[in-house]
């Protein structure tokens, strides 16, 4: 059954990697050793789909000083080691992935994140063989997220218009790139961040991974319940 797209790009962290309990936690620690304090949930609610040094910079502005040389460095080598350790796949995103797969439809990695840190997340999770050399990262580009640079590299290489690609996003950041990119936004949100996804202009916004082949214009496989926004 054709569908109204010619290529599926994914965001990685949040999207296809459950990361962002584990990034939240370790940045909240970061923080609070530079005299800023957040929860967890309030690190990954203000700062999901920021890189560390957009994070950096706004938290030196409101401090009112320079945090460590090596504060970023020290961050991301405490993140890859909780990451290499504690990493799982969000639920039911690899069966979406076979899914497309079995339609031969082309799917990429556009992340904000840098390189290094989006292999990894792939690797241990186990799905960098779903996209053979199509991974795309903020070091890739010369902006990155909300500048739609790296979805636009991504359908370039995949070969497909802009307007013929689905994005699936999970922050307001990056559905802005997606749609500054000239695509069409799926966010996901299984919990509490909808509303800021459709402020920044998905085109839909769901909450169970499963529910996606439908939304693309394939037919939905069975599935014991659906959780809708």
């Amino acid at each position: 059954m054709p569908t109204a797209f010619d290529a599926v790009i994914f965001d990685c962290d949040g999207v296809l990697a459950d990361s962002e309990p584990i990034n939240g936690r370790i940045l909240a620690d970061m923080l609070r050793c530079v005299g800023f304090t957040m929860t967890p949930q309030e690190v990954t609610s203000q700062f999901a789909g920021h890189p560390l040094v957009q994070i950096q910079e706004f938290v030196e502005i409101l401090l009112g000083q320079d945090l460590p040389a090596d504060w970023q460095h020290e961050c991301m080598s405490k993140q890859h080691a909780a990451l290499s350790n504690e990493l799982e796949a969000v639920q039911y995103v690899e069966s979406v992935l076979q899914y497309l797969k079995g339609r031969n439809t082309p799917v990429a990695v556009a992340s904000g994140a840098e390189r290094e840190s989006v292999l990894l997340k792939l690797r241990r999770i186990g799905l960098e063989g779903y996209f053979d050399r199509f991974v795309f990262s903020g070091s890739d580009v010369p902006r990155t997220k909300p500048a739609p640079d790296v979805y636009l590299l991504a359908a370039k290489a995949l070969g497909a218009s802009p307007a013929r690609c689905a994005v699936i996003e999970d922050s307001p950041n990056g559905v802005r790139a997606g749609v500054a990119a000239g695509m069409t936004v799926f966010g996901y949100s299984p919990s509490g961040r909808a509303q800021r996804l459709r402020d920044a202009g998905a085109h839909h916004v769901f909450a169970w991974m499963m529910q996606l082949p439908g939304l693309l214009g394939y037919p939905p496989w069975a599935a014991p319940s659906t959780h809708v926004q």
